[in-house]
C-alpha cells in the first residue's frame, strides 16, 4: 500500500506527498514531494513545460492530481479547499483588469467580488496595496495606460487584498524588460519583509537566485533537486587564479592535481578556461574559504598569483549540472534523483492494458 502522508508541521506551509498529474499519456507532474515552509521565499524552477504552473493548478484546487495529496496550512485541499484559500492570494495568469478603469476602481471591482464590503477599512486596505506594489501615485491613471511591469504590479496587489500569508506567483517577470524585473524582484523582496511566504514559480534562474532562501528544481514533470540555496550553490564552490603567464596557469594546474592526487579531498577538480581576454585561468573547484591555502600552497613553489579570488556558483550552472545525466549530488543537497519509478496505479491509467502488480490482472 502506497503512503500518501506529506511530511507536516505548525512551520510548514505547503507539504506534497506523491502528486502526480496525467493528461493521457502524458506525466505532467510525477511523483512530487514539495516542503515549502513558513517564511520562505520559494523557487520552482524549470524550463516551460516541466509541470511547474500544472502543479500550481493542483495546490490551489484547479485541476485535480491524478495520485497524490497536498496538505497546505495542515489541511488536504481535497476536502478543505475554501478554507485554505483564504489564506492564499495568486497570480496563475495575466490579471484580467478593465482597460478604461483606473487602478485603484479595478480594485475595487476586484474587493467587491471577493466579498470585502465596501467601507473605510476595505478602502485604507486599497491604499496599504498600492503602496506595497509602489503604484499608489498611480492609482487614478487609466489601466490600459499601465506599462506591463504595472499591469503585473497591480496583478499582485489585487492577489494581495484579503492579506494571504501564502503568495503564490506563476512566471512573475514574463515578458517584461529589464526594469520591470528589477521592479518584481524589489516587490518580492517587500514581501518576504511583511512575513509572507512567497510561492515563486520561474524559468529565469538568475532572477530566482536574488531573492529565494530555499528552491526545487523540476524537469519533465520530476524534481531533481530541493533544498537551502546556500547550501546548494556551497556545492559547486570555486577559486579562480590568475597567473601572470599562461605557463604558470598550466603549472598551477598540475601542480594542484598533485595535491589532490595526494589526498586533499578538499578539492574536488581543476581545469583551465580562457577568459574574454584569450588569458588562461585557473579553476578550482574547492571551498572558497581555502582560497589563502591555495595561495600559500602555490607560493611555496614560487607560483605567485596576479589574482585569485572566490568565483560565486549559480542557480544556472547548478540546474545545467543536475539536468545533465549521470552528475552525482553534490554535498549538503537534497538528492531527488534520479525520480522514483511511475506508480503502477499511474502506469494502469496511461496504458489500461499493462499488469498492476498484486491486482490479480
Amino acid at each position: 500500500m502506497n503512503d500518501f502522508s506529506p511530511q507536516y508541521n505548525n512551520e510548514t506551509i505547503i507539504s506534497t506527498s506523491r502528486l502526480t498529474k496525467a493528461f493521457g499519456k502524458l506525466v505532467a507532474v510525477n511523483d512530487l514531494e514539495l516542503q515549502v515552509m513558513r517564511g520562505d521565499v520559494f523557487g520552482f524552477l524549470g524550463p516551460n513545460g516541466s509541470g511547474k504552473t500544472t502543479t500550481i493548478r493542483m495546490l490551489l484546487g484547479l485541476i485535480r492530481p491524478t495520485a497524490g495529496r497536498a496538505i497546505l496550512f495542515g489541511m488536504d485541499n481535497t476536502y478543505q479547499l475554501p478554507t485554505i484559500l483564504q489564506r492564499i492570494g495568486a497570480i496563475v495568469e495575466t490579471p484580467v483588469f478593465y482597460p478604461y478603469l483606473s487602478g485603484i476602481d479595478n480594485l475595487r471591482v476586484i474587493a467587491s467580488g471577493s466579498g470585502m464590503t465596501s467601507g473605510s477599512i476595505n478602502d485604507r486596505r486599497l491604499v496599504e496595496v498600492l503602496d506595497i506594489v509602489e503604484l499608489r501615485s498611480y492609482e487614478k491613471l487609466a489601466y490600459r495606460k499601465y506599462s506591463l511591469g504595472m499591469k503585473q504590479r497591480l496583478g499582485i496587489a489585487a492577489a494581495l487584498l484579503t492579506d494571504p500569508e501564502l503568495v503564490m506567483l506563476d512566471e512573475p517577470t514574463n515578458g517584461l524588460d529589464p526594469a520591470g524585473v528589477i521592479e518584481i524582484r524589489r516587490l518580492i523582496k517587500r514581501l518576504s519583509a511583511l512575513g509572507k511566504t512567497i510561492f515563486l514559480s520561474s524559468h529565469i534562474l538568475y532572477e530566482v537566485q536574488q531573492v529565494c532562501n530555499r528552491v526545487a528544481i523540476l524537469k519533465k514533470g520530476n524534481l531533481l533537486k530541493q533544498g537551502n540555496v546556500a547550501e546548494l550553490l556551497a556545492s559547486s564552490q570555486q577559486v579562480e587564479v590568475r597567473m601572470s603567464r599562461n605557463e604558470e596557469a598550466h603549472y598551477a594546474l598540475h601542480l594542484i592535481q598533485q595535491v589532490q592526487a595526494q589526498g586533499a579531498d578538499w578539492i574536488a577538480n581543476a581545469h583551465i578556461e580562457q577568459n574574454s581576454q584569450y588569458q588562461e585561468i585557473l579553476i578550482i573547484d574547492a571551498p572558497t574559504d581555502r582560497s589563502a591555502e591555495i595561495n600559500a600552497l602555490l607560493s611555496r613553489q614560487n607560483l605567485f598569483a596576479a589574482e585569485i579570488h572566490p568565483r560565486a556558483g549559480s542557480l544556472e550552472e547548478l540546474y545545467l549540472e543536475v539536468t545533465t545525466q549521470g552528475n552525482p549530488p553534490g554535498p549538503g543537497m537534497e538528492a531527488l534523483t534520479p525520480a522514483r519509478p511511475m506508480m503502477p496505479e499511474i502506469q494502469s491509467i496511461i496504458n489500461p492494458s499493462a499488469k498492476i502488480p498484486g491486482n490479480g490482472k
